[in-house]
């Protein structure tokens, strides 16, 4: 049965919604982290003498917990799932899957692990609907990449095929169409000089490289060619 922490009340619990995951920033980490100087081994009653004494008894010590214990690292891997989480998220959105690789790979129990995870989740730290929209919002117009690609790099992060369905759902054949333009637009000046076949091959490559289909790539490079006066009789064989 999956062992339940009880969670410290903070402002991360209050109001947390999908919108908080792609943000992600210091307020998120300040809910969690305990303010520098404060380790597991200080609270309340303890003064700047027996706060000395302690880490010098601790130093003395030499061994692996008493060191964990003078940096403040927790025992609990509860505690120290959700930090390293936190550290993660300080940010950068992250998939679900891309936190609890993370946290398989510093041998954070599963029980601990899925405890963290699911409760990032209900306060929407962690939402993969978010990150694949904002993914794919960024990553096609900031990069031009068609929703083949998109579905390609989002299946990396682990995110659910429904949830990538979805969100390669905002662009539709026209935009991307729109999209494969501008780019051979922008590249089409630097092929000039170059033979027909060749800016054929160099256009629609980069068009393939970043998802674009065979038939769309060449029919836009086609129009591009043709509107600045080049022969393309015999260019509606695949390339």
């Amino acid at each position: 049965m999956t062992r339940r922490t009880e969670w410290p009340v903070s402002a991360t619990d209050h109001g947390a919604g999908p919108e908080f995951a792609a943000g992600h920033t210091a307020e998120s980490e300040g809910a969690y982290e305990p303010e520098a100087g404060h380790g597991t081994g200080s609270g309340a009653g303890f003064g700047e003498g027996a706060g000395r004494r302690a880490r010098s008894r601790s130093r003395s010590s030499g061994s692996p917990s008493s060191s964990r214990a003078e940096k403040g690292e927790p025992r609990d891997p509860v505690e120290q799932a959700r930090n390293i989480c936190l550290r993660l998220l300080t940010g950068t959105p992250r998939t679900r899957k891309q936190l609890a690789d993370a946290l398989r790979k510093r041998e954070i129990p599963d029980e601990a692990a899925e405890e963290v995870l699911s409760r990032f989740e209900d306060v929407g730290l962690i939402d993969d609907a978010a990150f694949a929209d904002a993914w794919v919002e960024s990553r096609h117009h900031g990069r031009g990449l068609a929703r083949r690609a998109l579905v390609r790099e989002l299946r990396t992060k682990g995110v659910d095929s429904a949830v990538i369905d979805e969100a390669v759902g905002q662009l539709d054949s026209e935009q991307e169409e729109a999209t494969a333009r501008e780019l051979v637009a922008r590249k089409l000046r630097s092929t000039r000089g170059l033979d027909r076949d060749k800016r054929l091959r160099r256009l629609a490559g980069m068009l393939a490289r970043k998802g674009y289909g065979e038939g769309m790539a060449l029919r836009v490079v086609r129009q591009a060619l043709e509107e600045e006066g080049e022969d393309t009789e015999g260019l509606d064989e695949p390339f």
